[in-house]
């Protein structure tokens, strides 16, 4: 079985894709079959999730691009942006890993959760897609620049007390 266990930067190649749901990709320690079919163990940092387009590296040096597999989710749009918000805020303070997107939001297909949003006047289809949840203000470790610590509260922090800094 081949073993991976290394993150990497952003690759402009890659030897074969890792198709993974997102509950899988949550997973630091896991055993599973490349596209190719062959078989892997990932043994990767806790607490790291992977997400469509990370590269890894294998034990033998093949690099490995993540891809997200398509999975059953509920599509949630609303006719109007406080509506929208509305039904956020209730999946928010239920902890529901969600994905934003312009004018929608996507969760994992839950019966009794399509049925509060319904109940709250949104829309929902359910659909086959990627599904790539926000990784919260408080870490995820999926960075598009910026500060290395994957919490977005905490460079608030660090930008108020340097323009504080400033200031003085």
């Amino acid at each position: 079985m081949l073993v991976i266990s290394k993150l990497l930067p952003k690759q402009s190649r890659c030897d074969v894709e890792l198709v993974l749901p997102f509950d899988l990709r949550q997973k630091s320690r896991l055993r599973t079959t490349l596209a190719d079919g062959e078989e892997v163990g990932l043994f990767l940092e806790r607490g790291h999730v992977l997400r469509d387009g990370d590269f890894l590296q294998a034990e033998d040096g093949r690099v490995v691009v993540v891809r997200a597999r398509a999975e059953r989710v509920l599509h949630i749009f609303c006719d109007s942006e406080p509506d929208l918000v509305r039904v956020v805020y209730h999946l928010g303070n239920r902890h529901v890993p969600l994905q934003v997107g312009k004018g929608w939001v996507r969760i994992a297909d839950d019966d009794v959760l399509r049925k509060m949003v319904e109940g709250l006047g949104a829309s929902v289809k359910v659909m086959n897609a990627p599904f790539e949840p926000e990784a919260g203000a408080y870490g995820g470790h999926h960075h598009h620049g910026g500060e290395e610590s994957g919490s977005v509260i905490h460079q608030f922090g660090r930008a108020a007390k340097q323009s504080r800094a400033k200031a003085l």
